[in-house]
């Protein structure tokens, strides 16, 4: 760069298709690539490139898909994070002759089919953009809260809860992350951050709303109340989520599902969200039973998941406005190590009373909450622009067999001899296991540089 050039300028773009080492986000490294990334722009064709300069950041058309995504986060993620209530219901309530491990299919389901749909949602995001997957999404998941609100077996609740209505989950959610970085770069790590508390106030009203509902209008309605509420702001959602470049659609080929698994960085942010969903889920599933189980009062305890939720919120978005400055991968890091130490020292010895699992609640929501917030912005730092969908699918079909298997393990863990303090080691070591695979990933970019912006 010349002394006389503008440094913005000639600042290397944010994507650039030739993948020398697996990332793509060259930028987001303080002092660490600008010998390197120059060729690498230099031999990308323009149609790989994504110039950060033509990214508003801001603006009224950005700050509105932004609550159209708050909208899609609240009724997707937000309506999974209060599984652990429905766990509790059905448990004591009308499935109460099935084991919990058992009970545990219907959440495990949810987060499954919300994370394996993963790549086709991706691929269909990246063909036709997000407005005719919204809707169906839309569609899917009030039509299976309803047929949920009639179901009177444990098979139909396993189907309609369990996998029709998770399938929309999928289908409203990531295109509502997915089109973020296309009108958001400095301010990216914020603007994640802000959508994803959506997920944390969802997680808040559904296990309040529902533990109030159910004594008055019985469980049919209270499935229905929701619904109405997850469609009325699903509108917002189908009338705000836009892309902002146009929609070029490539040629879907092999190579494109097997190039991120041969890039180091890829491989390690997959690797880890792989283990974390295994370690994450376990206190969000089964905070509640715990501490009724353990002796709390059970109109207390209901709140649990709302307390937890109410701490994410926070933890989200604090994460996004910190990540922005310091780096993503660095505030992901710190906070999923932490929320793997909570588990393991705080939530894993026998409760001094209720206090200390309201305690628990609180800072493991904080501090977990950032494996929602800053997932999209760590996929989108490593990835193409124009195959970001197809690779954000990836990083949610990796987190798919441990949701759908983590519940139910834990469940038999618990059933048997490991009781639940090994129902909470098994959390916390997976998600240490998992963090330490982001780290890896960091370092194969940054070297064991601890004070890179990453």
């Amino acid at each position: 760069m010349s002394k006389t050039e503008d440094p913005k300028k000639s600042s290397v773009p944010l994507f650039s298709g030739d993948e020398t080492d697996g990332m793509y986000n060259a930028g987001s490294i303080v002092d660490l690539e600008s010998s390197s990334a120059a060729p690498a722009t230099e031999k990308a064709s323009p149609s790989h490139q994504w110039d950060p300069s033509e990214i508003p950041d801001g603006g009224v058309d950005a700050w509105l898909l932004v609550l159209g995504a708050w909208c899609a986060a609240f009724c997707s993620f937000g309506w999974v994070n209060s599984i652990g209530i429905w766990q509790e219901y059905y448990q004591n309530g009308p499935l109460s002759s099935y084991s919990s491990s058992t009970i545990a299919w219907i959440p495990s389901l949810q987060v499954f089919f919300m994370m394996g749909m993963g790549p086709i949602i991706g691929r269909l995001f990246d063909t036709f953009g997000p407005r005719y997957i919204v809707f169906g999404g839309t569609f899917l998941h009030v039509f299976g809260l309803m047929m949920a609100s009639i179901s009177k077996t444990y098979y139909q609740i396993l189907l309609s809860q369990g996998v029709c209505s998770a399938i929309g989950v999928a289908a409203v959610f990531q295109p509502a992350i997915n089109c973020i970085p296309d009108f958001f770069d400095h301010k990216r790590g914020a603007a994640f951050g802000i959508l994803t508390t959506g997920s944390s106030v969802g997680g808040v009203i559904f296990p309040i709303m529902v533990s109030r509902l159910i004594p008055k209008v019985g469980y049919g309605w209270t499935m229905r109340i929701s619904a109405f509420l997850i469609l009325g702001l699903l509108v917002i959602a189908n009338l705000t989520i836009k892309k902002r470049t146009p929609i070029v659609p490539n040629k879907f080929s092999f190579q494109q599902m097997k190039k991120p698994f041969t890039e180091p960085v890829t491989v390690g942010v997959l690797s880890g969200m792989f283990l974390l969903t295994f370690g994450i889920w376990v206190p969000i599933d089964f905070i509640t039973v715990e501490a009724i189980a353990r002796g709390m009062d059970t109109d207390l305890a209901q709140y649990l998941v709302a307390i937890l939720n109410a701490g994410s919120f926070f933890g989200r978005l604090g994460s996004g406005l910190v990540a922005d400055k310091v780096g993503k991968f660095n505030v992901f890091i710190i906070s999923c190590y932490l929320t793997a130490i909570l588990i393991l020292a705080m939530w894993t010895p026998t409760a001094d009373g209720d206090g200390k699992t309201i305690a628990f609640a609180i800072l493991f929501g904080f501090f977990s909450g950032t494996y929602i917030s800053l997932i999209g912005g760590l996929v989108a730092d490593i990835s193409p622009p124009q195959e970001l969908g197809l690779r954000m699918g990836l990083t949610f079909l990796m987190s798919s067999l441990p949701g759908l298997t983590t519940s139910p393990i834990a469940g038999a863990i618990l059933d048997t001899s490991g009781g639940w303090d090994g129902l909470k080691v098994f959390g916390g070591v997976f998600c240490m296991a998992g963090t330490t695979c982001v780290v890896g990933s960091r370092v194969a970019k940054t070297g064991w540089k601890v004070r890179a912006k990453f």
